[in-house]
């Protein structure tokens, strides 16, 4: 296992990173992406074993319910790039699961690979999305092939791929980025698919990077969350990297090209609604601690507000609980969460996030985005008047007050709360890829069956032996 220094010099490897049109040297000292390498170093201190058989629980097969529940919590806390390394490992694990029977070359390729990341201790993150160019027409009818991401050469020894993908959070502060189609191809588009893992500091590969961490000219307790927790995210370019044989998991087999998007989602998506149960647990909180420091938790409108939010936020729990007790097992007998429950608790969080927020914002009030600095309450000229004037009562002053203002916006009103807003809608595929997955698990047969009870509705079998549903006789009479 690494130790955070060992993995903050592991990350001095040449990889090539853009920021703002400069490149940047070394990510562990960027004041817009230290912050984000101290978080992940800190996971590895946090799991360091000195024990060369050892390895972090992240690089963990569940085979129970307890297994999936213990591992969700854990998850809940761990920084993206550990929490990306365990959901990608498990979508690669998963998709190879659906592949072995047809191509168990991939399948041992995929254990194989899960095995050495564990032993180098790696992270990893999944790189799905691709540039897609003109949304109207598939990758072979674009005017730029390489709008979605292909193999433009085959050799014995590997592929060559090239392409983009975006949206990638961690890219620039990880190791290797597991690659895979976007979405379904059709025959004819075997060259786009194609998934693999690829080393961050590969020949070929770019990245540019963005950052909702604070600026380093900025205050500090103006952000107090996402100046400790934040996650770059990564424009990856790929101009003709060669990828071996044994990092390929799928090379122009169309059938299996929307495996790894499907098994991505799932494990995405359940750590997204673990996360969920954390982020409207706190949403209340914030909203209780403000309505009180403000003398109104007793004011109706008030309590019916809160009310909704911990309605929200019960009902995320309840649908991870159901993703979890419900979970599917493979030949294997690793387990996984119910797709049913996942995508429908994952829908609602993201579906009724902003309308949580705005009650949040509704009972704090203007202050979230006017409030003074805690500078200016130090300062001896200004800090008596905001003493004066932000307290409300005895117990409840100035800094109280002030904090929790900040607090709430730096959360869910400023940089990093804009990049909260939008990942709650994009992360793990949109409203429509969880609705998509909802109606296909749905048992529909078992509520028609249900309506056509209460229709007075029946099935009557016909002289040949075939069902023709006829109505039914009145219950009396």
């Amino acid at each position: 296992m690494l130790t955070g220094d060992e993995y903050r010099e592991s990350l001095r490897d040449g990889r090539r990173v853009f920021m703002d049109g400069v490149r940047i040297e070394d990510v562990t000292v960027h004041p817009l992406l230290r912050s984000s390498v101290d978080w992940t170093a800190s996971s590895y201190d946090k799991y360091y074993d000195p024990d060369p058989e050892a390895s972090g629980p992240y690089f963990f097969i569940p085979k129970s319910i307890d297994d999936l529940r213990a591992q969700g919590e854990r998850q809940i806390d761990w920084d993206y790039p550990t929490g990306a390394t365990s959901q990608g490992l498990l979508m690669v694990l998963t998709a190879a699961s659906r592949m072995r029977a047809t191509h168990p070359v991939y399948a041992d390729r995929a254990l194989a690979y899960f095995n050495e990341s564990r032993l180098r201790d790696i992270r990893c993150v999944e790189t799905i999305t691709d540039a897609k160019g003109n949304r109207s027409l598939p990758p072979g009818k674009q005017d730029d092939p390489d709008m979605y991401l292909r193999i433009v050469e085959r050799s014995a020894d590997g592929i060559v791929i090239r392409g983009a993908k975006l949206h990638i959070t961690g890219a620039a502060i990880s190791h290797e980025m597991l690659v895979m189609p976007t979405k379904r191809m059709k025959a004819g588009e075997e060259d786009w698919s194609v998934a693999c893992a690829v080393p961050v500091n590969a020949p070929g590969v770019t990245i540019l990077t963005t950052s909702t961490a604070p600026r380093p000219d900025l205050d500090p307790s103006l952000f107090p969350y996402s100046s400790r927790y934040n996650t770059g995210e990564g424009f990856i370019v790929f101009d003709d990297v060669f990828v071996p044989n044994e990092r390929v998991f799928l090379a122009g087999e169309v059938e299996h090209s929307a495996t790894f998007a499907h098994a991505l989602g799932l494990w995405q998506r359940l750590g997204s609604i673990g996360s969920y149960v954390k982020l409207a647990d706190t949403l209340v909180g914030l909203a209780q601690l403000t309505a009180e420091a403000n003398g109104l938790e007793r004011v109706p409108h008030i309590r019916e507000k809160i009310a909704d939010m911990i309605t929200y936020a019960t009902l995320i729990r309840a649908g991870y609980e159901a993703a979890i007790q419900n979970a599917d097992y493979t030949e294997e007998g690793w387990a996984g969460p119910d797709e049913l429950f996942t995508n429908a608790a994952k829908f609602y969080a993201a579906a009724e996030f902003s309308h949580i927020v705005r009650h949040l914002h509704d009972i704090a009030g203007g202050s979230v985005l006017t409030a003074p600095s805690l500078r200016d309450l130090a300062n001896p000229e200004t800090g008596p008047y905001i003493e004066k004037y932000m307290r409300t009562m005895e117990g409840v002053d100035a800094d109280l007050r002030l904090r929790l203002f900040h607090a709430i916006r730096d959360f869910t009103a400023d940089a990093y709360g804009g990049w909260q807003h939008v990942t709650m809608i994009q992360s793990g595929g949109g409203l429509f890829a969880q609705r998509l997955v909802v109606h296909k698990h749905y048992d529909m047969d078992h509520a028609k069956e249900l309506a056509k009870h209460v229709a007075g509705i029946s099935k009557d079998e016909t002289e040949d032996g075939t069902e023709s549903i006829v109505g039914a006789r009145p219950p009396f009479g």
